[in-house]
């Protein structure tokens, strides 16, 4: 995985979990709030944690903010000071923006001020439980698009022993197999990224499929019928 530097602006609950996993995921994290108590929480999980206003330009030039790979901006609380933030960050010549918006319209003003992706943490995490309880076979639900999404589910009974090639989930269900995630002996779970037309489904396997959101809010009728 290619090193990169990531500047997280708002270190609070959201903040603060982005900052400190692209830290465990061995990134540069430069992590900037107001609040002295929050910038020494992450301290020392951090490459950097500075104190400073961030809708102040020079600040955030002095920071060394214009430097990184991706910004993260997470004032979702304070509407006024996101939308500053980002125009503070667009100045400085940062490309890629990703902003936590608290509302939908929040998130339309991000999007024109050339965001390249708006997080509305509370409605996605909405998203995936309603799915979770609508679906009970289902772990997990990435939502792609409106109209495609991707969602992980224990390999069906009927699946396990048999290739992807026997399967035809494609043709037969306009399901695609983007994954394979397979527990080993040693209880690490070994990802099989895009896996060949010869994988056997095993016993124990979580398969993430993509597909179509129609083709999905019928996958139990689907696996009932296997």
């Amino acid at each position: 995985m290619k090193r990169r530097q990531f500047g997280v602006i708002g270190l609070g609950r959201f903040g603060s979990a982005m900052a400190s996993t692209l830290a465990e995921l061995g990134q540069d994290v430069i992590g900037i709030d107001g609040d002295e108590e929050r910038v020494r929480q992450l301290a020392d999980v951090i490459a950097q944690a500075i104190q400073l206003d961030a809708t102040d330009a020079q600040s955030l030039r002095a920071a060394g903010i214009q430097d990184v790979d991706v910004a993260v901006v997470s004032i979702g609380e304070n509407i006024e000071s996101s939308v500053l933030v980002v125009m503070q960050l667009r100045d400085l010549g940062i490309e890629t923006i990703v902003a936590k918006a608290v509302t939908p319209l929040h998130g339309r003003i991000l999007e024109k001020l050339g965001v390249s992706r708006v997080i509305l943490p509370e409605r996605e995490m909405a998203i995936r439980v309603a799915h979770g309880l609508v679906m009970p076979n289902v772990i997990d639900y990435i939502e792609l698009s409106r109209d495609f999404s991707i969602v992980e589910v224990p390999a069906p009974e009927p699946w396990v022993g048999r290739t992807l090639k026997q399967l035809e989930l494609r043709p037969r269900f306009g399901l695609t197999l983007v994954a394979i995630k397979r527990p080993t002996p040693g209880k690490d779970v070994v990802t099989n990224i895009a896996p060949p037309a010869d994988e056997e489904i095993q016993r124990g396997d979580t398969l993430a499929l993509l597909a179509s959101n129609e083709r999905l809010n019928r996958l139990d009728e689907i696996l009932k019928k296997l």
